[in-house]
């Protein structure tokens, strides 16, 4: 228990610490016009409230991902609290408030538009093909997952049949997908914003108020399957600690901030808030099923980190958490799936240089997209999902080093972004190699590579940074 609110209040003090360091490391202009202002347009440039962006960004990056990674990270055992900690004060909060300020000093435009003007076209182009998989990936399983959920609810008719509800989620994904950000997200997505946060709240408080038996801090590896800590425990916790899917979102509340000093709150205190949320659900998991995590490991064989939410927020909560465990498992990831292709619209416009304030417009893009999503219900992509995990935290690595080489053209210091870079870039490297779905490599040769191209990256970002500064005296010769 010790180690669980130690952690709590690291992450609550990290955010007024470090979050400030980072704030001023970048350099805010709070006299900055942005681009919410500017470029005001009634559809995704639209003024909004901080507080209103912060439950919107929260619920964006979140859905259940810090309860499903932090459910599957606590089979490693305690050693996920350093990994959610650390990773979110040092690498997550980084990433988040980078990307989202990026955007916000370039007109609000897309991570990959963003990681084009720093690293090259070449990386602008690996970046799109990555985000827009990944986005239409995260839109599909969205769409089934809960739609698979609410056709075995044990209603009767049409309402058991999954095909009525993938249509169903279809219909609110199109219509959330086109229409202005203030008509359907700015208004619900607070709401469902506060639920996933109460919930958390909730199971926390009952954590500590049972006594619950959360296992101190070691760097023991204790999964049942001997999984390797290194590097599976930093791809399974993603959405917790850092998650390249976040930067796809950033940039939609980019363009709704009317001040830089809100960014630290929205970007970075999301972020922060989320890594509450899974050390929260990685206590419960770990603690509440006889056996500890022997017992949590029964549970994910009989029925999935959905079952475990289901089953502790029953256990804790009672029939309140049954409710708000149903609202988590089936409304929290249609909200990711729909700024998911809301994502995918804008990539996609800012590709094609498509102005988005007409509707027409709009629909060219959306019903193409929605149109893949739709179709990818009736494929076995399993093995092709598989790859989401690593993909997912190759793009973070990359808008890391994208923010290393900004904050560097800014001339302030690139090691808050370059560190965490390199880091990752280790963590990704090590994984494919050794990975089932990848080269399936043993460890004595995935380790020693693993590092050698954190080297490697880092030696290659120094020899960039040195050309660009030639480049930049040249010019001024």
């Amino acid at each position: 228990m010790v180690s669980f609110l130690l952690s709590m209040v690291l992450l609550v003090v990290g955010y007024f610490t470090y979050g400030v360091v980072v704030e001023r490391i970048f350099g805010i202009d709070t006299k900055r016009i942005t681009p919410a202002v500017a470029f005001e347009d009634g559809v995704d440039y639209v003024p909004l409230k901080w507080g209103k962006i912060f439950l919107i960004q929260f619920l964006n990056i979140a859905g259940l991902g810090p309860i499903f990674g932090a459910v599957m990270g606590a089979l490693f055992g305690p050693a996920a609290f350093l990994w959610i900690v650390f990773g979110t004060l040092f690498a997550g909060g980084v990433h988040d408030y980078l990307s989202g300020m990026m955007s916000m000093r370039h007109d609000g435009k897309s991570i990959p538009e963003i990681v084009g003007i720093y690293l090259g076209d070449g990386m602008r182009q690996v970046m799109r093909v990555f985000s827009i998989v990944l986005l239409i990936l995260v839109g599909t399983v969205f769409m089934a997952g809960p739609a698979g959920l609410l056709a075995n609810l044990g209603m009767s008719g049409i309402f058991a049949n999954k095909f009525f509800w993938v249509v169903a989620i279809l219909i609110y994904y199109f219509i959330a997908t086109v229409l202005p950000v203030d008509k359907i997200i700015a208004k619900i997505y607070p709401v469902f914003g506060v639920v996933l946060l109460i919930m958390a709240v909730g199971v926390g408080l009952m954590l500590v108020v049972t006594k619950a038996p959360i296992p101190e801090i070691t760097l023991t590896n204790m999964h049942p399957s001997g999984l390797s800590m290194w590097p599976m425990l930093f791809i399974t916790i993603a959405c917790g600690a850092i998650s390249g899917f976040h930067s796809t979102q950033s940039p939609l509340m980019a363009r709704c901030l009317t001040n830089e000093s809100y960014g630290r709150k929205v970007f970075y205190g999301a972020m922060v808030s989320e890594g509450m949320v899974a050390l929260v659900w990685a206590a419960a998991a770990m603690a509440f099923f006889p056996n500890g995590i022997a017992g949590l490991s029964e549970v994910v064989k009989q029925g999935g980190a959905g079952l475990v939410v289901n089953r502790v927020s029953m256990g804790l909560l009672g029939p309140v958490g049954g409710v708000l465990a149903m609202l988590g498992v089936i409304a929290c990831p249609i909200t990711s799936g729909d700024t998911a292709f809301r994502s995918t619209r804008l990539i996609l416009g800012d590709m094609f240089s498509l102005e988005q304030k007409g509707i027409k417009n709009r629909l060219y893009l959306a019903i193409p997209i929605l149109g893949i999503g739709f179709a990818l219900n009736f494929i076995d992509f399993a093995i092709i999902w598989r790859y989401f995990a690593w993909s997912n935290q190759t793009l973070a690595t990359i808008v890391l080093w994208t923010g290393a080489v900004y904050l560097h053209r800014a001339k302030r210091s690139h090691l808050m972004a370059s560190i965490p870079a390199a880091f990752m870039t280790a963590v990704v490297t090590t994984y494919i190699l050794q990975a089932p779905e990848g080269f399936s490599l043993p460890t004595i040769i995935s380790y020693p590579v693993g590092i050698i191209a954190a080297v490697a990256a880092t030696s290659a970002f120094i020899v960039f940074l040195r050309k660009q500064k030639v480049k930049v005296g040249l010019a001024t010769k």
